[in-house]
C-alpha cells in the first residue's frame, strides 16, 4: 500500500508493474490472510496502525481478485483502468504534432511488439499492456535467475525506453507544474 502510493505518484508503469506484483503475490499466498501475514506484511517495519492499513489493504486486493474471477491470472479492474488510461494517453501522443520524439520512439519500438504480440497471440490486447506484459515477465525471468538472449534483452531496453518516456509524460500531464 505504501509503496504503491508513492509508485503511482511518481511512476505509472512502475506502479502496474508492482500492482502485477502484488497480485501475484497474493496467489503465490493463495489468497490465505494467515500467509500473506506471515510472508508478506510482516516485513514491513511501520508502526502498527500503518500494519493495520496495509492488512486491510491487502485483504481488499484479495476481496476484488476473488470477486473479479482473477485468481489463478488476470488483472483487476482497477489495474486494467490504467492500462486503459495509459493506452488512451498513448495513441494521444502518437496524434499529437508536438510529440514527435515519442513517435519516434514508438516507431522504433514497433518491430519488438509486433514480434511479442505474434509469439504471445496477444491480439486482443493493447500495444501498451503488450510492453507491460513484456517487462513483467523479464523481471521474473530475471528473479529466478533464467537465461535471457541478448535479442530479448535488447527488445526490452527498447520497450523499457518508450514505457518510461511514456510514464514521464504522463506524470507531466497529471501532475502539472505548480
Amino acid at each position: 500500500m505504501i509503496i504503491a502510493q508513492q509508485k503511482r505518484k511518481e511512476n505509472i508503469v512502475e506502479y502496474l508493474i508492482y500492482m502485477w506484483q502484488v497480485e501475484d503475490l497474493i496467489r503465490a499466498c493463495r489468497f490465505d490472510k494467515n500467509k500473506i501475514e506471515e510472508y508478506i506484511i510482516s516485513q514491513y517495519k511501520q508502526p502498527e496502525n500503518i500494519k493495520r492499513e496495509i492488512r486491510r489493504w491487502f485483504q481488499e486486493l484479495t476481496d476484488m481478485m476473488r470477486s473479479e474471477g482473477v485468481m489463478e491470472n488476470g488483472h483487476i479492474q482497477i489495474n486494467k483502468n490504467v492500462i486503459t488510461e495509459l493506452t488512451d494517453f498513448h495513441l494521444r501522443l502518437l496524434k499529437s504534432p508536438q510529440e514527435s520524439i515519442y513517435g519516434a520512439l514508438y516507431y522504433k519500438t514497433l518491430p519488438a511488439i509486433v514480434q511479442l504480440r505474434s509469439k504471445s497471440g496477444g491480439s486482443d490486447i493493447s500495444e501498451i499492456e503488450t510492453c507491460l506484459t513484456a517487462v513483467y515477465g523479464y523481471l521474473l525471468l530475471k528473479m529466478q535467475d533464467k537465461e535471457i538472449s541478448s535479442e530479448t534483452a535488447e527488445s526490452i531496453k527498447q520497450i523499457s525506453s518508450l514505457l518510461a518516456f511514456l510514464a514521464a509524460r504522463f506524470h507531466e500531464e497529471e501532475m502539472p507544474a505548480q
